[in-house]
């Protein structure tokens, strides 16, 4: 067959067919198959009909003297046998719809068809149909079974108390067998018989379609009704032949395209076009290149079918692209452009104030029942705890580094209490309420840039802060009114991936440094001596006298915020911890504190051992085993705008102001883009303009109650989408659970912020929680943060050699020293913000990050579209133009349709079918041209 590299512009004769039949209207989705193939097995003159194999995605093979099932495989089938089976459907016996109730009275309507067409002499009637009517042997052997096998065949006509009884049956049996579960509740079943017999010359072979699906007793393994049937008795000799087509043709049964052509056949025709359009699509393996005794794992993402229909479609013909069929044989070689990212009408410029805000709401109101509704599920719980964990967390190490930063004007008591009110708030009426609010990196280095400059210029910190907030909260609230959020279309992945990337080290760099501190402050002990352990007291001396004139101790009072000197000679040396001791000039009593506890061991035991569980237990479903008060004494609950610093820094707030609303619009719609990915399958609609009105609102009320500032926490938000995801409960064997999507409700993140807040009366409880436990959580969230991330896999690419690397898209699509060189650029970028975030410049920090989309538009002019389509994402100009030339040849496509066609026949590009010789297996003659055929209605 010569390679096809130009566009097919008309469909073949059977694909033609096949978009009249599927194009037909039809409400009822067509049912999952389960399909059996019994083998007749001969034992002297007795024989049974033997189970042999089974599929519901994949097939599966009773292991030869193995006695169990195999583990699910891709069905590896001979082209051969495909093009056998062709010639089994046109020359054998169709019966489509027929009315059945009853095996006997099925193989008697078969039986009679045959002799009817001439196939078979009216001799062999009784022997056809002794053979049919055999005992089935099932490879599991139960007594409910049995029973319900009984009770099917002692019911030849349907009755409701049959119907009935089956039914309750039918859930007796889904409840304690565990293959049901893998089974779709409304599933049908389609029985292969295969088997060889002394007294045939020539195959025997029907294909039936019921028009009504019924349980034929115990023909089926599992109790469900079967809808189609195909049979293949033939002489002896030719055992393995009729195997594979029975293989063959129970694989296509399971094919998402034929069984729908299957189901709406209407005559044999139909159902050879289906093949037709099977073998179009089959790839097939070179001989010797390759082991057939192999057994091909399943995929972890099996392939939609929809773009195989998609082309039956009329409003798709003349769209086929690629070599044959589109997502044909090539096989992934010629790929599409990846599709542009859009972020939806979510982010359209409306032109009226607050129209986007406006639009949030309308959006937002009809889902508000099922927002609480959806979280009552028994997945919600572990949710919250898991959050709750990484909530407190991080309300912990930013609480104490804000401590550390501010001197206490906020704290850990500040941060747990604002972590509840602002996230409770935010997830009641937030547009997006998966996404979970939380001090950030970005935000803690601007608090401390802040306190820095208020300590030494003598402006109050408070006050100031009081002020930068409010005209931070007033500029959100322009942004929202204005519909700034619209320029979050030019954020691609190449900026999502740099701020989510810089988030993500903050965490792990974070909880690292955590760690190395306390094998500062509490080095292991290397060698051990019995004395070392035992309960001396480690003892404080003071200085000599002549030291203790010379040092004095500087301690802060409490109330006029100023400092007292005291000799040292009046500290109570002997209450001082080996830190305190260390600090104020003490001498540690000698023998006595050889003692060293390993306390740094101890803690990155927990450290690592919390992250280690933590990644084994976010696997184990897919593996294959089973304080009361303010932190600082002299600052109230509430900041009073007036009164401490000049008025003129009432006006001049509005600069600094004005980085912290970037940092936070940034922040924050970075990521809300992050969340609502089209990935993650959301289908309540964004709500990015609510989201920043109510950031924004939060900024004001925090700033007045002097609680830290919260944005999106885009850690946090990650692992609250990845622990909220729902899948398929019932898959066919060797099949991945599906991922259905997110369960979208606002209940998850209200209980986690309730609890963070109640949590502060649980201090007596949380202390006996070693910090370490809450750094190893921090660390996986970092970790897990990275996973999925393409900029992590691309550095990753230069420690592989080429023959080593993973075959992802972009590679096959852009040469590999242009993916490093865009890697080594965004590298460059996070080094200078992580840099910057360091240094005291960090106080542009914001605008730095907003920077990263002005080196985004820069680097069109590096690389071409080409590329960066599959490195990044297309930027909206460049969108516009694509669409612009994508209608023209539409429009250029509908005027040439629209021209008369010529008398000339068009040429197919395909060529001619070839006819393949049937050496290897004696198939029936033609049907009698006597016969009348069945009709066949106009194509």
């Amino acid at each position: 067959y010569p390679v096809l590299t130009h566009t097919v512009s008309k469909l073949s004769p059977a694909a033609e067919r096949l978009r009249y039949i599927l194009g037909e209207d039809d409400d009822m989705p067509t049912p999952t198959l389960f399909t059996e193939m019994d083998t007749l097995q001969h034992d002297g003159d007795e024989m049974e009909w033997k189970e042999s194999a089974r599929w519901v995605k994949f097939e599966e093979k009773v292991e030869e003297g193995g006695e169990r099932w195999s583990k699910p495989h891709v069905s590896t089938l001979t082209l051969h046998s495909l093009f056998e089976l062709r010639t089994c459907i046109q020359t054998g016996s169709v019966l489509l719809d027929l009315e059945g109730y009853s095996l006997p009275q099925i193989v008697d309507d078969i039986v009679d068809r045959q002799v009817a067409d001439g196939l078979i002499g009216p001799e062999l009637r009784e022997k056809v149909s002794f053979v049919l009517l055999r005992k089935h042997r099932h490879q599991h052997k139960k007594p409910i079974h049995l029973s319900l096998a009984d009770m099917g065949k002692s019911n030849n006509s349907p009755t409701s108390d049959s119907a009935s009884g089956l039914h309750h049956s039918t859930e007796d049996l889904r409840m304690k067998n565990k293959f049901m579960k893998k089974i779709p509740r409304d599933a049908e079943a389609s029985n292969v018989l295969i088997g060889e017999v002394d007294f045939l010359d020539k195959p025997f072979v029907a294909f039936v379609r019921l028009a009504q699906a019924t349980t034929l007793g115990g023909l089926t393994e599992v109790p469900v009704p079967t809808r189609f049937l195909f049979v293949l008795l033939g002489p002896h000799g030719k055992g393995k032949s009729y195997n594979e087509i029975g293989r063959a043709i129970a694989t296509l049964m399971v094919d998402d395209l034929f069984s729908d052509v299957a189901y709406k056949a209407r005559d044999r025709d139909d159902l050879i076009a289906g093949i037709d359009e099977f073998l179009d699509e089959v790839i097939v393996l070179p001989p010797g290149e390759w082991d057939p005794k192999i057994r091909i794992e399943p995929p972890k993402k099996v392939p939609s079918a929809d773009m195989r229909k998609s082309v039956l479609n009329l409003n798709e013909l003349g769209q086929v692209n690629g070599t044959g069929t589109a997502g044909g044989p090539g096989g992934g070689e010629d790929e599409e452009m990846p599709i542009p990212h859009e972020l939806g009408e979510e982010l359209q410029f409306t032109g009226r104030f607050c129209g986007g805000l406006w639009l949030d709401i309308k959006r937002k109101v009809p889902w508000i029942l099922s927002d609480f509704s959806q979280g009552f599920h028994i997945q919600s719980i572990s949710a919250v705890l898991f959050i709750y964990l990484g909530c407190i967390t991080n309300a912990i190490t930013f609480g104490g580094l804000l401590g550390d930063a501010t001197d206490n004007y906020q704290g850990v008591m500040e941060s747990f209490l604002g972590t509840a009110l602002a996230g409770t708030v935010f997830c009641l009426l937030g547009g997006q309420p998966l996404i979970i609010l939380s001090s950030t990196g970005p935000i803690l280095i601007f608090e401390k840039l802040l306190y820095e400059f208020c300590k030494s210029n003598t402006i109050d910190y408070m006050e100031l802060r009081l002020w930068i907030g409010l005209h931070s909260c007033l500029q959100c609230l322009i942004l929202v009114a204005t519909d700034a959020s619209y320029i979050i279309k030019y954020i691609t992945r190449f900026t999502e991936e740099g701020f989510s990337s810089l988030i993500s080290f903050i965490f792990i760099s974070d909880a690292i440094k955590k760690m190395v501190g306390s094998f500062k402050y509490y080095p292991i002990n290397r060698v051990f001596k019995p004395d070392y352990v035992t309960t001396y007291r480690c003892e404080c001396i003071a200085p000599d006298q002549a030291a203790a004139m010379a040092f004095n101790v500087s301690v802060p009072l409490a109330d006029d915020n100023m400092t007292d000197l005291y000799n040292i000679t009046g500290l109570d040396w002997s209450q001082l911890s080996k830190k305190e001791c260390v600090k104020y000039g003490g001498a540690l009593l000698g023998n006595a504190c050889k003692y060293v506890p390993d306390l740094a061991l101890i803690s990155f035991i927990l450290f690592f051992g919390t992250y280690s569980m933590t990644v084994s237990l976010k696997k184990f479903k897919t593996s294959r085993y089973f304080p009361t008060k303010p932190t600082r004494p002299d600052r109230g609950w509430v900041v009073m705008p007036f009164g401490k610093n000049p008025w003129w820094v009432y006006v001049a707030s509005a600069v600094p102001a004005l980085l912290v609303t970037i940092l936070i619009f940034m922040d924050q719609q970075i990521s809300a883009v992050i969340v609502n990915r089209k990935e993650n399958k959301l289908k309540k609609g964004c709500g990015y303009h609510l989201d920043l009105f109510w950031v924004g609102i939060l900024m004001a009320v925090c700033s007045f109650l002097g609680l830290p500032w919260y944005v999106a926490a885009t850690v946090i938000s990650i692992a609250h989408i990845d622990s909220l995801k729902m899948e398929s409960e019932s898959s066919a064997p060797g099949e991945q659970p599906q991922f259905l999507g997110v369960r979208e409700q606002r209940l998850t993140g209200i209980l986690v912020f309730v609890l963070t807040g109640v949590s502060i009366f649980l201090a007596p409880v949380l202390q006996y929680i070693p910090m370490p436990v809450l750094y190893g959580v921090f660390l996986y969230m970092g970790v897990a943060s990275l996973a999925g991330i393409q900029f992590w896999e691309r550095i990753k690419l230069y420690l592989m050699p080429a023959k080593h690397q993973p075959d992802f898209s972009f590679l096959r699509h852009v040469p590999l020293r242009r993916v490093h060189l865009f890697t080594l650029v965004q590298i460059i970028c996070l080094a200078v913000l992580w840099t910057l975030k360091s240094t005291v410049a960090a106080i542009i920090f914001p605008v730095m990050i907003l920077g990263l989309m002005v080196v985004r538009k820069m680097m069109d002019l590096m690389f071409s579209q080409h590329d960066l389509a599959w490195l990044d994402d297309i930027l909206p100009e460049k969108d516009k133009k694509k669409e612009k030339d994508g209608k023209k040849k539409k429009d250029h496509k509908r005027t040439k349709a629209a021209e008369p066609e010529s008398d000339e026949e068009p040429k197919s590009p395909l060529p001619p079918p070839v006819k393949i010789p049937m050496d290897t297996i004696d198939l029936p003659s033609a049907p009698d041209p006597s016969v009348t055929p069945p009709t066949q209605p106009p194509v």
